[in-house]
């Protein structure tokens, strides 16, 4: 049965925030760095996951690809959003889960044709709620958690984005401007 647990943190980070909004921006941070092949590791606070591709698009498959992590990161953040909402709106929630399909032209990634986009086409999904609220109440909480899901707002409005490109310098350019400052 539904015990709420959550409401109390809703409410009072809610209150808290409207009261210091300043304090409401975060950043979240990832690094990765390509090892093998296609595949790589991410580190994010103190956690370490590994990306790869599946075989048939070159990869070595010991990993989730980007696009089946976009997809987990709106699954998850769903029923994330569905918990804490649902307790916040004292609406009964026993359960949650999601299943998702994205579906994407591979031309677009792979530049055959200019005109089709390498992102996903669509995704479709189902959320599945495990609830003795009526149907009402139930609109009512996927309607709040739609208007207040993160990644649902990323993959369906436009985000800036600035991706500055550095180049680190060849291994036979750093050695020959040490022996340049060296002889200097």
């Amino acid at each position: 049965m539904t015990s709420f647990v959550y409401q109390q943190l809703v409410h009072d980070t809610a209150t808290a925030l409207g009261a210091a909004p300043e304090a409401a921006a975060v950043t979240f941070r990832v690094e990765s760095r390509q090892e093998s092949g296609l595949r790589s590791r991410v580190i994010t606070r103190s956690f370490e996951v590994g990306v790869d591709e599946p075989a048939s698009l070159g990869g070595t498959d010991t990993a989730p690809n980007p696009v089946e992590y976009a997809l987990a990161a709106l699954a998850t953040c769903q029923e994330i959003t569905y918990r804490l909402h649902a307790d916040a709106l004292g609406i009964p929630l026993d359960g949650v889960s999601v299943t998702l399909e994205g579906e994407i032209d591979l031309r677009g990634f792979f530049a055959v044709d200019p005109a089709v986009r390498p992102g996903f086409r669509t995704i479709r999904g189902t959320v599945t709620l495990d609830s003795p609220a009526g149907e009402a109440e139930l609109a009512r909480l996927k309607a709040h958690v739609d208007a207040h899901c993160p990644v649902l707002d990323l993959l369906s409005n436009a985000t800036p984005v600035e991706l500055e490109l550095r180049a680190r310098p060849a291994a036979d350019e750093t050695a020959d401007k040490a022996a340049d400052e060296a002889a200097a």
